[in-house]
């Protein structure tokens, strides 16, 4: 019995060692309530397979995961009511505190994506064509198809603006289906690269200009377009009330970023001056430029996808 009891305190000290790192924790968030593989956590978490491995060891060892075998695959879960009580109450409290981390929120979207991709039945995952067909498509035919598709969609009388063009890739594809584009890029660079994709198109033409203080007349356009333009700016709420400034009464604007994270090493090897935006956030953002009909929402990560999660916002003049 003395030596039971001497043992409690060390066995709370491993569960709390247990506890007391980031991706540890990241792990039995996403174990808790279903089976996951080591591939399966792999792909969700963005981690190479050694380092999911290790730190599964750990926690199998202090019995926060279990597994079981399906053919040369392990799949582990978490099971609140297989904990000790004290492990349990431990459990509760972590999860708690770190419900609101940024990088959960990312993991659990990745994680949806992911289930919904493998069906409800695990072994689908690794049978068939089906569960792999988003996959397969992507890997034979690209995505351009479906961008090009959407985009056949717009009016064809009308004028888009792309603010913070790039290279030009999906003004080009714009271009095809609408009566004009207008790319507006502050990078020189990035418009150069953007008129030699575009060589043969006149109804294409390329601006330098800053997204603040747009080189553009009122009410020139249908519908402006910003993807992965507002962590860039040190003032998003300029460049979107710019945006709405050059777009038609009844038109729209549109945008794709990053939704909140707090990958940093990210936001610096990328140069971008924030780490995304809430989804409540980036809506205020948009009444703030005086827009309405607001929409947004977070957007599915792809698979091959090593970024942070993504979301969609748009807006009516």
């Amino acid at each position: 019995m003395n030596r039971n009891v001497s043992q409690q305190p060390q066995q709370l000290l491993d569960w709390m060692g247990g506890l007391s790192d980031a991706t540890r924790l990241r792990l039995l968030v996403l174990a808790e309530g279903q089976e996951l593989s080591v591939a399966e956590l792999c792909e969700v978490l963005q981690m190479p397979q050694s380092t999911v491995s290790r730190h599964l060891k750990v926690l199998g060892d202090q019995g926060w995961v279990h597994y079981r075998r399906q053919g040369t695959a392990r799949l582990y879960r978490l099971l609140e009511e297989e904990l000790e009580s004290s492990q349990r109450e431990l459990w509760k409290l972590a999860r708690g505190q770190a419900k609101l981390w940024p990088e959960l929120a990312q993991d659990r979207l990745r994680l949806e994506e992911h289930l919904a991709r493998r069906g409800d039945d695990p072994r689908t995952f690794f049978a068939g064509a089906a569960a792999r067909w988003d996959d397969l498509r992507s890997e034979c035919y690209g995505e351009t198809f479906a961008i090009a598709a959407l985009a056949s969609l717009l009016p064809r009388d009308w004028t888009v603006v792309d603010l913070g063009c790039g290279t030009g890739h999906l003004a080009t594809l714009m271009a095809r289906q609408v009566k004009r584009v207008i790319g507006v890029d502050q990078s020189e660079e990035m418009l150069a690269a953007a008129r030699r994709r575009s060589t043969g198109f006149s109804n294409l033409e390329w601006r330098q200009g800053d997204l603040r203080r747009l080189p553009l007349d009122d009410a020139v356009s249908d519908a402006a377009l910003m993807l992965l333009a507002l962590t860039y700016l040190a003032d998003p709420a300029a460049a979107l009330a710019e945006a709405r400034r050059v777009v038609r009464p009844g038109g729209k604007v549109v945008l794709v970023d990053l939704l909140s994270h707090d990958r940093e090493d990210f936001r610096l090897a990328m140069g971008q001056r924030s780490t995304g935006f809430e989804v409540d956030e980036i809506k205020a953002l948009l009444a703030g430029a005086g827009l309405h009909e607001l929409v947004a929402f977070p957007l599915t990560p792809e698979v091959r996808a090593k970024g942070p999660a993504l979301l969609l916002a748009s807006g009516t003049v």
